[in-house]
């Protein structure tokens, strides 16, 4: 299943968490169905955390001993160890780190187990990535293992800066006039520098649609962008013939 791309209402920014030393959350997401962990990995790496995901339950296992995650996404049904032995095995070693887990919509069982055998919350699938981020913050909050750091409002790559407060923008000190969608287009770009990103995780994050028929939206706007931001210059936005396209500063 996948998660609901139902658009969230308007909402303030708010404050980053990272660990009290400053470095970034830790989450390991546990699905078999890699679309889906992707999914959730970039919209948790977008939230400034450190990411990483596991498709088997001894993956997670794995994971949870190397990474020391601060959160943990777990699917109830895996293809080894389900869900629910993996959370059995962390809490039979003493290990309480707080632990989300997905669910089918109509496994009422799977749920009231998760949480008695000592999981945190839970959401149901098909989900927003919103509400599963709003769940993790609150658990980790709940865990006084992170602070709320002030949101820095600029993004800044090389020689590109942009004010996610005043929706302003600049190349080398210079202002560039954008549309509402190419502002949230280049602000999922430079969240994410010298990353790859698909067109269909290019969609789902500015356009929030569902991979199909709809890649010439993400060409179109791609172009209106390199023509105000690299137009003239050292080109900043590059295209990964079969992969997508990645935002770098200049050499």
């Amino acid at each position: 299943m996948s998660p609901s791309t139902t658009p969230p209402a308007p909402s303030p920014r708010l404050s980053r968490l990272t660990r009290p030393d400053g470095s970034a959350v830790r989450v390991l997401v546990v699905d078999d169905e890699p679309v889906l962990a992707d999914l959730l990995r970039m919209a948790l790496r977008y939230e400034g955390w450190d990411v990483r995901t596991a498709g088997t339950g001894q993956a997670a296992l794995h994971q949870i001993r190397e990474f020391g995650p601060d959160v943990v996404v777990l699917d109830v049904m895996l293809p080894d160890l389900d869900g629910l032995s993996v959370l059995h095995r962390l809490r039979g070693q003493g290990d309480d780190v707080p632990v989300l887990f997905l669910t089918a919509k109509d496994a009422v069982e799977d749920r009231i187990a998760g949480l008695t055998a000592g999981g945190d919350d839970y959401v149901t699938k098909p989900f927003s990535l919103e509400e599963v981020i709003a769940r993790l913050r609150g658990l980790v909050r709940r865990t006084h293992a992170v602070v709320a750091a002030a949101p820095d409002p600029r993004l800044v790559v090389g020689p590109l800066v942009l004010d996610e407060d005043s929706r302003e923008v600049w190349r080398d000190g210079d202002a560039v006039e954008l549309t509402a969608t190419e502002f949230e287009l280049l602000r999922f770009l430079m969240r994410n520098p010298r990353r790859v990103l698909s067109k269909a995780q290019i969609l789902d994050r500015v356009w929030r649609y569902d991979f199909g028929g709809q890649a010439n939206i993400v060409e179109l706007y791609i172009s209106y962008l390199r023509k105000k931001i690299d137009a003239g210059r050292e080109p900043m936005i590059h295209t990964m013939r079969g992969a997508g396209y990645v935002l770098k500063p200049p050499p």
